[in-house]
């Protein structure tokens, strides 16, 4: 049973910190940098950025959120269980707080130049940033539980 429990600290500890790092990136280095160019090249930039960064984070928040409730479940403290409602928050807010921005983003005939654009890049920006720390907090939870483990 240690071994599964390990596996599962070690899951979700693992996937978290990975998502929280490509968020952090997302947050602090690629959107400000895309941000700088015309809206229309950052409207471009932005979609299949988005399109394969999501790919890679909504698995690691689904996994890491699932081993962190399995951590919990199988004896590990409540810090397992913080840290899993976290990593996993980032799924409903994802699909029902910044889901209809991407949508208009994505939208087909969406003129990419418009100011209207750019507003919903500015605003996709500091809802990513929500995500960003909702992971980062999460991570320490978890890198703190282990360390106390």
């Amino acid at each position: 049973m240690l071994l599964i429990l390990q596996a599962a600290q070690f899951v979700a500890t693992l996937g978290c910190a990975v998502f929280a790092g490509a968020a952090i990136y997302i947050s602090a280095v690629e959107h400000p940098a895309r941000m700088r160019f015309d809206t229309k090249t950052a409207a471009a930039l932005w979609a299949p950025s988005y399109q394969r960064a999501t790919l890679m984070q909504a698995p690691l928040a689904v996994a890491s959120a699932l081993a962190g409730v399995a951590a919990w479940l199988l004896g590990g403290g409540a810090a397992w269980r913080a840290g899993a409602v976290l990593i996993g928050g980032v799924v409903p807010f994802t699909l029902i707080v910044i889901k209809p921005t991407n949508a208009r983003l994505l939208a087909p005939g969406r003129d990419l130049a418009s100011q209207e654009t750019r507003s919903l890049l500015d605003k996709w920006g500091k809802l990513h940033a929500v995500r960003t720390g909702a992971s980062a907090v999460a991570s320490v939870i978890f890198v703190a539980a282990l360390l106390r483990g």
